[in-house]
């Protein structure tokens, strides 16, 4: 696969996954994944966890220019918010990840994860499982 957002769980595994032919050649990520890596240094209960966090913010950062949330990715999170209504599942309870989810179809790309179910129902969506590291 040429281009593919990797979702937070999987851009946070990024460095642990062992096979690596369910990834993309070109991965990206959106504005969603880079504010909830921001949370994780502010929420750290040690110093040691508070730095790698950050790490992996500041790496991201420099790592990719990340798909923004826009007009058409608020149109497909409608449809997507609708699906997982359908599917008996909120959009609330996961906001952050129903948005990156609705970046992919509103720039026409699959969401590559290793938690595929998360992301199971979901109209329009094109979902790659990346196989998660020790499992």
């Amino acid at each position: 696969m040429a281009r593919g957002v990797l979702d937070t769980s999987t851009l946070l595994l990024l460095g642990r996954i062992e096979d690596d032919r369910s990834l993309p050649a070109e991965p990206l990520i959106t504005t969603i994944t880079l504010a909830e890596l921001r949370v994780g240094p502010l929420i750290a209960t040690t110093d040691e966890e508070r730095a790698a966090r950050q790490a992996h913010v500041q790496q991201a950062e420099a790592d990719f220019d990340p798909l923004p949330c826009d007009a058409a990715s608020a149109r497909s999170f409608g449809r997507v918010a609708a699906s997982l209504r359908r599917a008996g599942r909120t959009a609330s309870a996961r906001a952050d990840d129903a948005m990156v989810a609705a970046i992919c179809p509103a720039n026409d790309l699959p969401i590559h994860t290793c938690n595929p179910d998360d992301s199971s129902g979901i109209d329009g969506l094109e979902v790659v499982a990346v196989a998660h590291p020790g499992h």
